[in-house]
C-alpha cells in the first residue's frame, strides 16, 4: 500500500511538472521569442521539475525508512523489556540463565546455548553466523551465551545481546544471593527455635523442681513448726513466730518464682488464661488496672506462646518497677498479612533503663520479630513486638 502511494505521488508530480513546463513554453513563445528558445526553456523547466520531484521523493523515502527503523527499534526494545521482566520473575540462578537463553533465542531468531566458564563454542556450519556474549558478575565470568543464525549479526544486535546478558547475569547473582539468604534465615530460625525450646525445657524443669522439691519440703517444715509451737517456752514464742513468718514468706517467694518460670496454666490452658492470671495477680498486688486482650495469639504454637508470655511478663514487671503506673494495656492484633502485633502500653512517667529494652529485644529476636519502643515523658511507654506471618505456623 505504501509503495503504491509512492508511485502515484511520483506520477502525479511528473505530470504536473510537464504540464507546467508546457504552459510556460507556450506563454514564452507567444511573447515573441523563437520556437527554439521556447524549446530550450521548456527543457530547462522540465529538468528542474524532474530534479525537484526526485529530491522530494528521495527525502520522503528516507523519512519513511527512518520511521520504519524507529518503529522496529521500539518494538524490539519493548520485547527486550518484557524479556527482562520474565527473566527477573524466575527462581534460582540456573532458572534465570536458562530463561535468558530462551528469551535470547526468541528475540534474535537464533539458536542459543549456555556455555560454562572455559567452554569453547562449536563451529558454525553452512554459512551460519555466530556471536559469543559473556555473562559476567563483578568482573568474574560465570558463563557465556552463544547465538547462531543464518543472517549476520549487526552491531546493534551485539549491543542488545550484551544488554540482555548483563541483565541476566545480575539477576542470576541476585537469585543466588537470595537463595543463600534464605538458607541462612532458615538456619537462624532453626537455631532460634532450639534456643526457645532449650529455654522452655529448662524453665519447666526448674519450675517442677521448685514446686515438687524445696516448696513441698518447706511446707512440711512449716506444718511441723506449727505443731510444736504450743510446746515452746513462752519466752521463745516471739522468735518462733518470726521464724514461721519468714518461712512462709520464703515459701511464697519460691512459689512465685516457680509460677514465673512456667505457669501451670500456660502449659495446660494456653497464653490467654496465663496472661489474664498474671494481670490479675499484678493488679491486686500493686493496686493497678491491667486490661488484657490476647485472643489473637492463641493461633501461635506452644513455643511461640511461651516466648511471648515471657516478653509480656518482663515488660509488665519493668513497667511496675519504673512507675508504678495506674493502668497497663496488653493487646494482640492480627494484621492483614497474617502476622501479629503485640503492644504493652502503660501510663507510668519517667525513663526506663535501656537494659530492659535490650533484654526484651533479644527475646523478640528468638521469634524473628521486630521490636519497637515509644517513650513519652508524660504519657507513658508503649512496647511493640511485630511477629511475622510464619510465626503463627
Amino acid at each position: 500500500m505504501r509503495f503504491a502511494t509512492r508511485s502515484s505521488i511520483r506520477s502525479g508530480l511528473l505530470v504536473g511538472a510537464v504540464a507546467f513546463a508546457a504552459v510556460a513554453a507556450i506563454l514564452y513563445a507567444s511573447s515573441g521569442v523563437t520556437v527554439l528558445g521556447a524549446l530550450r526553456l521548456l527543457a530547462a523547466i522540465a529538468a528542474a521539475a524532474l530534479v525537484a520531484v526526485y529530491l522530494i521523493l528521495v527525502q520522503r523515502d528516507r523519512h519513511l525508512e527512518i520511521e520504519d527503523e524507529l518503529s522496529q527499534q521500539a518494538s524490539f526494545l519493548e520485547a527486550l523489556i518484557e524479556s527482562m521482566h520474565a527473566i527477573a520473575a524466575r527462581g534460582g540462578p540456573q532458572e534465570v540463565l536458562e530463561h535468558a537463553r530462551v528469551e535470547a533465542q526468541h528475540l534474535f531468531d537464533a539458536d542459543a546455548r549456555l556455555l560454562a566458564p572455559g567452554d569453547e563454542p562449536t563451529a558454525s556450519a553452512n554459512g551460519r553466523q555466530g556471536i559469543l556474549v559473556p555473562l559476567r558478575v563483578r568482573d568474574q565470568q560465570i558463563g557465556a551465551l552463544h547465538l547462531v543464525r543464518v543472517r549476520p549479526f549487526r552491531r546493534a544486535d551485539v549491543a542488545r545481546a550484551t544488554v540482555l546478558a548483563d541483565f541476566a547475569a545480575r539477576e542470576s547473582e541476585n537469585a543466588r544471593l537470595l537463595e543463600e539468604a534464605q538458607v541462612r534465615e532458615a538456619e537462624r530460625a532453626r537455631l532460634s527455635e532450639q534456643i526457645v525450646t532449650a529455654e522452655q525445657d529448662e524453665r519447666r524443669r526448674l519450675a517442677l523442681f521448685l514446686h515438687d522439691g524445696p516448696v513441698q519440703s518447706m511446707s512440711g517444715m512449716a506444718l511441723m513448726l506449727d505443731s510444736v509451737a504450743d510446746t515452746v517456752a513462752p519466752e521463745a514464742l516471739p522468735v518462733m513466730e518470726k521464724v514461721l513468718s519468714q518461712h512462709r514468706e520464703t515459701i511464697r517467694a519460691l512459689r512465685d518464682l516457680s509460677f514465673n518460670l512456667e505457669p501451670v496454666v500456660l502449659r495446660d490452658q494456653g497464653l490467654g488464661p496465663a496472661v489474664q492470671a498474671l494481670a490479675e495477680q499484678l493488679g491486686l498486688e500493686h493496686q493497678l488496672q491491667v486490661d488484657v486482650d490476647v485472643e489473637a495469639a492463641e493461633a501461635l504454637g506452644e513455643k511461640a506462646q511461651a516466648a511471648l508470655y515471657q516478653i509480656i511478663r518482663e515488660a509488665l514487671s519493668a513497667s511496675i518497677r519504673r512507675g508504678p503506673p495506674t493502668r497497663i494495656t496488653v493487646g494482640v492484633t492480627r494484621r492483614d498479612d497474617g502476622g501479629l502485633t503485640v503492644e504493652i502500653a502503660d501510663d507510668a512517667p519517667g525513663e526506663r533503663r535501656r537494659a530492659t529494652f535490650d533484654s526484651l529485644a533479644e527475646r523478640a529476636r528468638t521469634l524473628n520479630a521486630r521490636f519497637d519502643v515509644e517513650q513519652h515523658d508524660d504519657r507513658g511507654t508503649t512496647v511493640r513486638v511485630t511477629l511475622p506471618p510464619y510465626a503463627r505456623q
